[in-house]
């Protein structure tokens, strides 16, 4: 006997006034990224404190350029080429969907790297502090997926928990949305502070960026087999996703960031 909990029908615009639309998946950047903000803004004010809060402000729109490019331009690259090269101004229908998070994790990393040249900074030190803060967008971000009904889970009939969403068929599936929320989100987002809290850790640059690579890169691989491959790829070689094919080198980019990490020098 199939199992099934029915899924809440949420719309996925909360209000629209004449043409504008505010939806959940907006509101969940949106507060994913002044939330970030104002807690990067607050790290920084402890030892070492090698970046103001006012360069925190300045580095927003630096970040929210190099999400929104970078996040657009790795889904076109990683999950949908072949369509893009023949519709190339349908690169440009952001509202539509269609955005990848290590994609957005590259836009971040290059924004990081050319912020901290023009402003003198430890790109490390900036790197270190921003993936501390990731986690809630993450997490927002994958509580957005859920509310819209997408990005569902592989079928589960004998789940307890599960669900048939909207677009999903008929069978009811993993809630998916919500173990990558809790993982990636809310998980990560302790792990990262707990890390953070040790004044050694957080005084060798690299090593936090490197424990959050690694971390994203084990929870986004772990919750993928509960997550229904995109149809148009299915699964790749070894039966693995795309995510999970791209948290590999993520891994291992991390497990290096740890390795060459070096103390920094502060002041008293």
């Amino acid at each position: 006997m199939m199992l099934a909990i029915t899924f809440p029908s949420i719309d996925p615009i909360i209000f629209e006034i004449g043409p504008f639309a505010l939806r959940w998946y907006g509101l969940a950047y949106a507060a994913g990224l002044f939330a970030g903000l104002y807690y990067i803004r607050w790290m920084v004010g402890y030892k070492p404190a090698l970046m103001t809060k006012l360069q925190v402000d300045d580095f927003l729109l630096w970040t929210l350029g190099g999400v929104v490019l970078g996040g657009r331009l790795g889904y076109v690259l990683f999950y949908k080429p072949g369509f893009y090269l023949s519709h190339p101004f349908e690169i440009l229908k952001i509202t539509e969907g269609g955005m990848s998070f290590h994609g957005g994790l590259l836009g971040v990393a290059i924004a990081i790297i050319l912020f901290a040249r023009a402003k003198k900074i430890d790109q490390w030190y900036i790197s270190d502090n921003i993936v501390c803060a990731v986690p809630i967008g993450l997490g927002l971000g994958r509580f957005a997926n859920f509310i819209n009904g997408e990005l569902w889970g592989r079928v589960a009939p004998d789940l307890s928990w599960a669900m048939v969403f909207p677009g999903g068929g008929p069978l009811p599936r993993h809630p998916s949305q919500l173990y990558q929320a809790g993982l990636e989100g809310i998980v990560l987002l302790i792990i990262m502070h707990l890390l953070w809290r040790n004044k050694s850790i957080r005084s060798r640059t690299g090593t936090l960026t490197g424990c959050f690579l690694i971390g994203y890169g084990v929870f986004r691989s772990a919750t993928e087999f509960f997550r229904e491959p995109d149809s148009f790829i299915g699964l790749l070689v070894g039966n693995l996703t795309m995510g999970q094919w791209l948290s590999i080198p993520m891994i291992l980019f991390g497990i290096y960031c740890i390795w060459r990490a070096k103390p920094i020098a502060t002041t008293t």
